[in-house]
C-alpha cells in the first residue's frame, strides 16, 4: 500500500534543489501555462484564497493535499468547470476572467485529462475509444484518425492490443490507454488526477515514468496529484500542497 502525504511539513524530505539537468530544463522553458494572481476559488464551502501560482510550459508538478483541501477546486478551475471567484486566471494563453463560454472548449482541447478510474468507454475497444476523442472535436478524415490513435497507442505500448476491450486488460494497462487518450489531441497541458490511486506500487511507477517521458519529450505540462508518497520521493519534482485554504 502506497504511503500518503497531507500536509507541507511532510515533504520536507522530497523538496529539495533541483538537479542541474531540472535547472537547464526550467530555463529552456518559454513561458508560465498557467499563472493566478491574487486569485480566489471557490467550490461548494471550498475557498482557497490569495492564490499566486505561476506554472511554467514544460513542467512536471505534484499536486498534494489531504481529501477537502482544495485540489479538485483548483483542477476544475484550471479547466474552466467552475469559474474563477476573483483576482486573476490565465490557462494555456485563455483569461479565466474574460473566457466565454462558447471559448470553453477551445481551452479544454489544449488539455488532456487522466483519471483514477479510468474512464474508458466499456462498450468500445481500445481504439474505438481513443478514436472518439478526435471525432468529438470534429475530425471525420479516417486516415488522420487511424494515424493519430495508432501513434498514441504506439507511446504508451499498446497498439498491440488495439481490437481488445477494456475489461480485457489489467489497471495498469487501462491507465495506459487513458494516457494515450489524453494524449492524442496533442494537449499543451495534461492533468493526472491520481493516476497511481488504484495501482500497485510496481505498476505506479511503471505508470509515473511514462508520464515523465512524455514530459520529457513533448514539453507537455503535466500537473499529478497524488497521495503517494513514495512516487514523490523516488521521481522527484516540484511539488505544491493544498492547505488550510491556501497554497502552498
Amino acid at each position: 500500500m502506497s504511503e500518503e502525504i497531507n500536509s507541507v511539513e511532510e515533504t520536507n524530505i522530497i523538496i529539495n534543489p533541483l538537479t542541474q539537468e531540472q535547472e537547464t530544463t526550467l530555463e529552456e522553458r518559454l513561458s508560465p501555462i498557467i499563472k493566478f494572481s491574487d486569485a480566489s476559488l471557490s467550490q461548494g464551502k471550498m475557498t482557497l484564497s490569495n492564490v499566486n501560482l505561476t506554472i511554467d510550459e514544460g513542467e512536471f508538478l505534484y499536486i498534494i493535499g489531504k481529501t477537502g483541501t482544495g485540489k479538485s477546486t483548483l483542477l476544475k478551475t484550471i479547466y474552466a468547470d467552475i469559474p474563477l471567484k476573483a483576482g486573476e486566471g490565465e490557462v494555456c494563453g485563455y483569461s479565466l476572467n474574460k473566457l466565454k463560454k462558447k471559448n470553453i472548449p477551445m481551452l479544454r482541447r489544449k488539455l488532456g485529462i487522466v483519471f483514477q478510474d479510468f474512464q474508458l468507454l466499456q462498450d468500445r475497444n481500445i481504439f474505438e475509444n481513443i478514436a472518439f476523442v478526435l471525432k468529438s472535436i470534429g475530425i471525420k478524415d479516417k486516415e488522420e484518425i487511424k494515424t493519430r490513435v495508432t501513434s498514441a497507442l504506439e507511446e504508451v505500448g499498446m497498439a498491440s492490443r488495439e481490437k481488445e476491450m477494456p475489461y480485457s486488460l489489467s489497471e495498469g494497462e487501462m491507465q495506459r490507454v487513458a494516457i494515450a487518450r489524453a494524449i492524442v489531441n496533442q494537449p499543451k497541458l495534461i492533468i493526472a488526477d491520481e493516476p497511481t490511486g488504484n495501482l500497485d506500487p510496481i505498476t505506479s511507477e511503471e505508470i509515473v515514468k511514462l508520464l515523465m517521458k512524455i514530459n520529457k519529450e513533448y514539453k507537455t505540462t503535466i500537473l499529478m496529484v497524488t497521495h503517494d508518497y513514495l512516487v514523490i520521493e523516488k521521481f522527484r519534482s516540484r511539488v505544491i500542497c493544498c492547505e488550510n485554504g491556501k497554497i502552498i
